[in-house]
């Protein structure tokens, strides 16, 4: 099953530290959860502004009790983890767990990336996300929207190629 999952984190260049992490799985099934021991006072000015606003007041959890949720979530299943430019997100999902190396058998020991994908497609604008940016939760969801868009534009190509291709050779065998 595909899992979309964003989070937020504080980064100096040395070490990437949870703030929070937003799941969505394909199914519709949700989680998110706030890191209770974040050292949100080494947050920079950026964080400051634009994260720190969407935390709650009732969803700190310690880094133990957020890995055992997310094991309760996932399951038995072997999953498929999508992200938007999510080379630090995953980074922070891994240190959950220690390194990655303790990461539960089945699990990747990567995440794929719906800006790869976007490229891949010659980059097309994708939708709006409107409000919640930077909410980790809200950027789950959104980066479930983004890849199914992505993914509906992608077999339209595939078929417009198929029909060009059909017509073509149609031309040819005359």
């Amino acid at each position: 099953m595909k899992y979309f999952y964003d989070t937020e984190f504080i980064e100096n260049g040395f070490s990437v530290d949870l703030i929070s992490i937003g799941i969505v799985a394909e199914d519709g099934r949700e989680y998110y959860a706030q890191d209770r021991g974040c050292p949100l006072y080494q947050a920079n000015d950026w964080v400051k502004e634009n994260v720190l606003p969407h935390l709650t007041e009732t969803d700190w959890k310690f880094r133990p009790e957020i890995k055992e949720d997310i094991l309760r979530f996932i399951g038995d299943d072997k999953p498929e983890f999508w992200g938007y430019y999510s080379a630090y997100d995953h980074v922070a999902l891994c240190q959950l767990f220690g390194a990655m190396i303790d990461l539960p058998k089945g699990w990747p020991m990567y995440t794929r990336d719906i800006k790869q994908l976007c490229d891949s497609l010659g980059n097309p604008r994708l939708p709006e996300q409107g409000k919640g940016e930077h909410n980790a939760l809200a950027d789950a969801r959104w980066n479930k929207l983004a890849y199914e868009w992505l993914v509906s534009r992608e077999t339209e190509a595939e078929a417009n190629e198929r029909r060009r291709q059909s017509g073509y050779m149609r031309a040819e065998g005359g």
